[in-house]
């Protein structure tokens, strides 16, 4: 079973969360208290061992006259968390279920926790979960309705009985899922990196491994054998202990135990113990923080090659049949889960988290959440992987934001850094600001530095801005500067002849005194060029246009270079490609968008934006 996403409703301050992403990774971001450990400790509740307790129950809010909230006056009803899932073919065939299957964990008040799933609501209500029959009720019930079923075994039976269930049912409803389905969840490896914890990350990697041993085929046999011969010698007792009962409260009409047995939880503890001499060996409570943070780092990146060898199947030597092999279930889902990973680690070690967490998320059997403070973590995802928690009434909402333009991606981590408790001074302190003319160079100028230095401008520390050659951009620009904060604005060599004059060497000083030089660059200058458009040579203006502006004879080199002379070429190339080709671009910032968007190689950038775009580097770095 896959899991892509879940919502949760009535835990803790997750009154109602919706569609959660399970992603490669999701980064889960936001303020102190803001849900991001309710949100993992739900994940538990949904596919782990974690226990609803009472306090986990969301507080009803009453409402004022006015419609303001006021004082919580109880704990909600139920609780429940649901998953969307994908179930692969040997789950749908073993379970009858569909392929994409919502499956919840909900404990009403005063009730225990119960898995269930929405699919076919079987017709005959004795079906609809068989696990609360009696032995003889599901015997009675397989003799009746599948007289061709020979055992009288109940592992056999009451899957038979599920099946037949769900053939004959004419409506769907959130019914129990089988028990089977549960052991096919998805597997929680957390790791906690606020508490510096070496025996805690030791006992969560060999736990996988444990489990991952334990599904093992050639082990299955020997034991379910020894757990069905547990489980009915505890039967016999149980039904003893039931007739005991029986006979001393015979108000009670029926008595009934059903005692579950499993091996899939053994390992209680692995305590680590390290030695600097030879049979000195000491625990790591006495060896210092330090050393426990390395420790830690190293215990994550080994399991990560642990994740990657089961991947391929490598998980130790098997003696089983072929029969055997092909009839295993593939292996479960495996959701790696670090909890402020970077915490207490210094810049270097913070890198190798998140190589860590992109080499795990690569995995296709594994999916990866993080919850962290941390802007260096938030920067090396997609923005759509990033799920930004914050309180709202006491209550946590959630956002995120899916667009691709850059405009969304600097409004969104603008976001997250007051949530964090980042001061926007703070967060203009830590970066290089880009300046430039309008829509035109706004669009293609992220495109161009991804392309010429191989990551984005937000991974660079570089915000974009348009001035739209508006005065009020050089003031702003000049504050910037006034405050040590690193400024660049890039306009084209052409500028300098606005009518306004704003781009003019008097102009420029009154603002950058003798710096102007440090703080603008003249696209163009000084290869006697005019603009941007100007810098990409006419046959890749020719091949773009055969490709996206097509018109019935092939366009030519010869087509752009015969506008060089003009006035204004990009305006002039512009006219040309809407009067002869029907698919013409709507306007210069679509057209120069196709244009860029179809270089392939760095050296394509030109010569001089390449330039520009180190030395933008370099002051975003220095």
């Amino acid at each position: 079973m896959h899991l892509h996403s879940f919502t949760v409703c009535g835990f803790r301050s997750l009154k109602d969360v919706q569609h959660i992403p399970v992603s490669t990774p999701t980064i889960l971001a936001g303020q102190n208290d803001g849900g991001k450990s309710a949100v993992l400790a739900a994940l538990a509740f949904l596919v782990g061992n974690e226990q609803l307790a009472e306090d986990d129950r969301t507080y009803e809010l009453a409402e004022t006259a006015g419609g303001e909230a006021a004082a919580p006056c109880s704990r909600c009803a139920s609780t429940w968390i649901e998953g969307l899932f994908t179930l692969d073919a040997w789950e749908q065939e073993e379970f009858g279920l569909p392929e994409n299957l919502r499956v919840r964990r909900s404990a009403a008040i005063g009730k225990a926790s119960v898995l269930e799933c929405w699919a076919p609501l079987p017709d005959d209500e004795r079906l609809r979960d068989p696990s609360q029959l009696s032995l003889a009720e599901v015997r009675a019930a397989a003799k009746e309705l599948l007289p061709e079923l020979t055992s009288i075994k109940r592992p056999d039976i009451e899957p038979a009985l599920r099946k037949y269930g769900l053939a004959h049912a004419s409506t769907s409803a959130w019914v129990p899922a089988p028990k089977g389905l549960e052991r096919r969840l998805p597997r929680l490896l957390p790791f906690d990196g606020k508490a510096t914890d070496p025996d805690g990350a030791v006992k969560t990697a060999l736990m996988g491994r444990y489990q991952t041993h334990m599904a093992d085929a050639t082990l299955q046999g020997h034991l379910q054998t020894i757990e069905s011969d547990i489980k009915a010698r505890l039967q016999s007792d149980a039904k003893s202990m039931c007739e005991h009962i029986r006979t001393r409260c015979d108000d009670l009409t029926e008595v009934f135990v059903e005692p579950e047995v499993s091996f899939s939880h053994g390992l209680r503890g692995a305590p680590l113990r390290i030695s600097r001499a030879k049979g000195e060996a000491v625990s790591l409570g006495s060896s210092g923080l330090g050393s426990s943070r390395r420790i830690s780092l190293a215990i994550w990146e080994w399991n990560s090659q642990l994740l990657s060898t089961e991947e391929f199947g490598d998980i130790g030597a098997s003696t089983g049949s072929d029969t055997e092999e092909e009839s295993a279930p593939p292996p479960v889902q495996t959701i790696v889960i670090y909890d402020e990973p970077d915490t207490h680690l210094d810049y270097g070690h913070q890198r190798k988290i998140m190589q860590l967490v992109r080499d795990q998320g690569a995995l296709p059997h594994v999916n990866v959440i993080v919850a962290t403070h941390s802007m260096n973590l938030i920067d090396g995802v997609d923005i759509a992987d990033v799920v930004h928690l914050r309180l709202e009434d006491g209550r946590t909402v959630i956002e995120r934001l899916g667009a691709d333009t850059h405009g969304a991606i600097d409004a969104h981590l603008g976001q997250i850094a007051t949530a964090v408790g980042l001061r926007n001074s703070v967060l203009l302190h830590e970066r290089c600001f880009l300046a430039v003319e309008g829509d035109t160079e706004q669009r293609v100028i992220p495109v161009l530095f991804r392309l010429s230095e191989g990551l984005s401008l937000q991974s660079a520390g570089i915000a974009l801005w348009a001035c739209f050659n508006n005065e009020g951009a050089l003031h702003l620009a000049r504050y910037l500067v006034e405050h040590g904060r690193s400024v660049m604005l890039m306009v084209d060599a052409d500028s300098r002849n606005l009518p306004k004059g704003l781009f003019k060497d008097a102009r420029l000083q009154q603002f950058f005194g003798d710096s102007v030089a440090d703080h603008v660059r003249f696209v163009g200058e000084p290869d006697a060029f005019n603009e941007l458009e100007e810098l990409f040579p006419d046959d890749l203006w020719a091949a773009v246009a055969n490709d996206v502006w097509p018109k019935q004879a092939p366009w030519t080199a010869a087509d752009f270079t015969a506008h060089r002379p003009g006035k204004k070429f990009s305006k002039e190339v512009l006219n040309m490609l809407r009067e002869k080709s029907p698919a013409g671009p709507s306007g210069k910032p679509d057209m120069m968008y196709e244009l860029v968007s179809a270089l392939t190689s760095p050296d394509q950038v030109p010569a001089q934006l390449r330039e520009i775009f180190g030395q933008l580097r370099k002051l975003a770095t220095g």
